[in-house]
């Protein structure tokens, strides 16, 4: 089985609060050290209310803090939202903190709604230059030149490991050109995964960073004890993805019972169409969906998330499934990418 990794969104749930997410979150990326996972990933997103990771290189910062070899990063930071050298001088930092541990994986979109994009103070058509601020952040953590006016400070030649996130073919293309991992949001967005695939492992163009294509692919995954019981855990996730659809923004829910009764038609075949990419049940029926889904895209590697309301069973949920694929203990934060 390929590497896994976890997303984490820090998800505030109904009636706790932002700081018990994030307690939470450095207490699964603890657990996920020991069971071997390859990495730990926090998403910037904002004006959400369920979603405590908006200040996201903090996030990372408290989670690598509390770690001692899982590598650690930002699944992803919307550099669309920032200036390059702000992102560099904040991930420097973070490297100089924990040395060979940082990964900055970066996406075009806002990461919130317009509204919020302008209370963020950040031009709306500010993604149109995400190619080239991207060159820039590279050039920042690059060695210093002769006569280069500006530098990040931290962050000159410390090379911290970029990785492009995307659900469309842009950033597939972008990845490619550029010699970089890819990491592609099926989990929430399968629709272009396949030909971004495609395209990302023909068009590759071997950089400093990366010799050959690496892709990464995101997936839900809900493990139980029982199917039952596992896609009674995964209605939250489904209520949260209706709650979206509708403009609704809450925190996390409990399960139900029936989800049928929550869902009209159409935001049903819309819901279940956004998280196809789920695999839900016992041990042995994720494993199985596991398997054919990796063996279908040749992922390098599967970025797990999990939106479970109950702590301590979306814990279970990430013990399972590292008890079923036999992940080895840690012993070293690779790259991999």
């Amino acid at each position: 089985m390929v590497p896994l990794a976890i997303l984490d969104l820090a998800f505030i749930v109904r009636g706790a609060t932002a700081a018990d997410a994030l307690h939470h979150s450095l207490d699964l990326a603890q657990l996920a050290e020991r069971l071997g996972y390859r990495r730990f990933w926090l998403a910037e997103h904002h004006n959400m209310a369920g979603i405590a990771s908006a200040a996201t290189s903090v996030a990372i910062g408290y989670v690598a803090g509390g770690t001692k070899t899982i590598r650690v990063g930002a699944g992803g930071i919307m550099l669309p939202n920032h200036s390059p050298i702000v992102i560099a001088e904040q991930f420097g930092t973070l490297e100089s903190l924990y040395p060979g541990r940082i990964d900055l994986g970066l996406g075009r979109a806002p990461g919130t709604d317009q509204r919020t994009l302008r209370a963020l103070r950040r031009d709306p058509m500010s993604a149109d230059s995400f190619p080239q601020d991207v060159r820039e952040l590279q050039a920042f953590f690059g060695p210093l030149q002769p006569g280069q006016p500006v530098q990040a400070v931290p962050g000159t030649g410390l090379n911290v490991p970029i990785w492009i996130l995307g659900s469309s073919l842009f950033g597939a293309q972008l990845a490619a050109e550029l010699g970089l991992p890819y990491a592609f949001a099926s989990h929430f967005a399968p629709d272009a995964l396949m030909q971004a695939l495609y395209l990302y492992r023909n068009a590759f163009q071997p950089s400093a960073q990366l010799d050959r294509p690496y892709a990464m692919v995101g997936v839900n995954v809900i493990t139980a004890e029982t199917d039952t019981e596992a896609r009674r855990l995964f209605t939250s996730a489904q209520q949260a993805f209706t709650n979206a659809t509708r403009g609704t923004r809450r925190q996390l829910q409990p399960p139900i019972d029936d989800i049928e009764s929550y869902w009209s038609p159409m935001e049903k075949a819309h819901v279940s169409n956004m998280l196809e990419c789920s695999f839900v049940g016992s041990p042995q029926t994720v494993q199985r969906g596991l398997e054919e889904f990796t063996e279908r895209t040749k992922a390098d590697e599967l970025m797990v998330a999990s939106a479970i309301y109950d702590h301590s069973a979306r814990l279970r949920s990430y013990e399972m499934l590292a008890e079923t694929f036999r992940l080895p203990e840690a012993t070293e934060a690779p790259i991999a990418g």
